[in-house]
């Protein structure tokens, strides 16, 4: 099969030959049709996220069919159309494990960082932790659902029953999140990069009742919000635009350094936190609620080979929506 490798952080993906991999008892084979492009992906590349496997296949919004079974594998049949999403493998046994919070298992594996992913022809997965996919979403559409879907809806969820909510970045799991919110009969505020004239443009189109800058002051306080960039001086930015009793939850596996910023930002019971990875849990409730709403994902399509362009432009802010490879349509 073909797959684009990473062998060394902070190089481009080489397109390499690679034997098909062969499913352990527990996993099924999965024939790739399309992968997500995720901001994650840029972290690992860049070295930021210190723990992967080398060589490695990238790629944690995986959409395919299935093509063999291990024996123990007992939910999914060959021909199945399947999700894989970042969360790989927990050992079950351990507190975060036995408390509904695998997520946060300190021995978990992630998809495309321990795990070899989706940029590839076929991958292999746990089947414990894959999901079905709606019949109504192709894989294109299916594909950003997996992860900008997935723990961008868990970090909604943290936000309990704002009303006006504030989206700091409007990328793939913003312009997913904003048809929530919406469904919901809550009040978006986007915020973007500086001069992000075509972004802020694409989430009023969304239905966004504010778009500005990050560096703006939003026309009225927000109830709470959702950093989706990596950019630690949001933090105190969305803490100055929230009221009192307001949250504030950093969506993201990586931030660069939060400045110091004045207690009187924090002070008035405002929370800040953070969310981390998903549980399976997440998985199977935003997937019963994706195509009730229904959501629309908007995507643009890449190939296999073309993984280092679709990665360049995700960093250069020119993706509106969810960058995805198209691998086997």
């Amino acid at each position: 099969m073909r797959a684009m490798v990473l062998h060394t952080p902070n190089t481009l993906l080489k397109l390499t030959d690679c034997p098909i991999p062969t499913p352990n008892p527990e996993q099924v084979l999965i024939h790739v049709n399309a992968c997500g492009i995720c901001r994650t992906d840029l972290h690992i590349l860049d070295g930021e996220l210190t723990q992967p496997k080398l060589p490695l296949i990238p790629g944690h919004q995986i959409v395919g069919t299935v093509a063999a079974l291990g024996s123990q594998v007992t939910q999914f049949r060959v021909g199945d159309r399947i999700g894989v999403p970042w969360l790989g493998h927990t050992c079950n046994h351990c507190r975060y494990c036995q408390s509904q919070r695998e997520n946060l298992c300190d021995t978990a594996e992630f998809t495309g960082y321990q795990i070899d992913g989706g940029y590839a022809e076929y991958t292999v997965a746990d089947h414990r932790f894959c999901f079905a996919i709606p019949d109504t979403y192709p894989a294109l559409q299916a594909a950003p659902l997996l992860c900008a879907g997935l723990i961008g809806y868990r970090a909604y969820q943290m936000i309990r029953d704002a009303q006006r909510i504030g989206f700091y970045g409007f990328g793939a799991a913003a312009h997913i999140l904003i048809q929530v919110a919406r469904y919901e009969g809550r009040q978006v505020f986007a915020f973007t990069r500086s001069g992000d004239e075509a972004g802020q443009q694409f989430a009023k189109k969304l239905g966004a009742v504010w778009a500005g800058a990050s560096d703006q002051v939003p026309p009225e306080l927000l109830d709470a919000a959702i950093i989706f960039a990596p950019t630690g001086s949001l933090v105190p930015a969305a803490l100055r635009a929230v009221a009192k009793g307001g949250v504030v939850v950093c969506a993201g596996i990586h931030m660069s350094e939060i400045p110091a910023f004045s207690y009187d930002l924090l002070w008035g019971e405002r929370v800040l936190r953070s969310v981390a990875n998903l549980t399976r849990r997440d998985g199977e409730a935003f997937l019963a609620l994706a195509p009730k709403i229904p959501i629309q994902t908007q995507v643009q399509a890449f190939p296999l080979i073309q993984a280092n362009e679709a990665l360049q432009a995700l960093r250069n802010g020119q993706i509106h929506g969810a960058a995805v490879l198209e691998i086997n349509p």
